[in-house]
């Protein structure tokens, strides 16, 4: 009951601010799309496909990484910094793992939903997204993982600054050096193996992967669940201490 009143309230908050989400939401993967889709899809391949068709599943991983990391990271800084909110459930009866869990619940929520307008901009620029079962796990994974990483963060830096300052550090190199638009052999060897222990590198070659490569298939998603446990079990201890 506890769970589902949180995510209750970030729905609320979702809803009242609906048209800004989306249209913040689709601003970014409309000029990737744009400029590396028009721009530059028409006349090349990668792999054997055009480049719209490579580079779509990179746009799907790093803006459901974007988007699940920075609402859970910017909202809860500024609830502990800025409007107090945050003390507000340390003094209520409610555990602060199952807070937790439903805050990392409703940002990797926000995630699939900038996973869903992605698909439908996908659509109208005729790009092809093979869409399935796998599909939705790895983007479901990648969206609880960059949640928890997210609420971690949130948790442990005490300024919006710094914060600021960690996204243009982490977040923003992951999303351009993670095999977003350009195949990974493409980077020197020491770089490669750097970005190889990065966990949106592992969504963004999973979501390419062939069915016939079984054995990818199954390792891309087991590292991205050990990358969720690690930051949830972070998250929740920080958010212990807290209490």
């Amino acid at each position: 009951m506890q769970f589902m009143a949180i995510i209750w309230q970030d729905y609320v908050l979702f809803k009242a601010r609906f048209w800004s989400i989306t249209t913040g939401t689709m601003i970014a993967p409309v000029l990737y799309l744009v400029a590396f889709g028009w721009g530059l899809g028409g006349g090349m391949q990668v792999g054997g496909v055009s480049y719209i068709n490579f580079v779509i599943p990179g746009i799907v991983a790093l803006t459901t990484m974007t988007i699940s990391f920075s609402t859970n990271a910017n909202d809860i800084n500024i609830a502990r910094i800025y409007s107090k909110t945050f003390e507000e459930f340390m003094i209520a009866p409610v555990s602060m793992l199952v807070y937790s869990a439903a805050k990392i619940t409703s940002g990797a929520l926000r995630g699939m939903y900038a996973a869903l307008i992605i698909i439908l901009l996908a659509l109208i620029f005729r790009a092809g997204l093979k869409i399935d079962l796998y599909f939705i796990l790895v983007i479901t994974l990648n969206c609880f993982v960059f949640s928890a990483f997210g609420f971690a963060v949130g948790l442990m830096i005490d300024s919006h600054a710094d914060m600021a300052k960690f996204t243009n550090f982490i977040i923003t190199p992951m999303s351009f050096l993670c095999g977003t638009f350009f195949p990974l052999e493409k980077m020197p060897a020491v770089i490669k193996e750097l970005i190889w222990a990065l966990p949106l590198t592992h969504t963004s070659l999973a979501l390419r992967s062939p069915k016939e490569d079984l054995w990818a298939r199954l390792v891309h998603p087991a590292v991205l669940l050990a990358y969720f446990v690690i930051f949830l079990v972070v998250g929740m201890k920080v958010c212990r201490k807290a209490e």
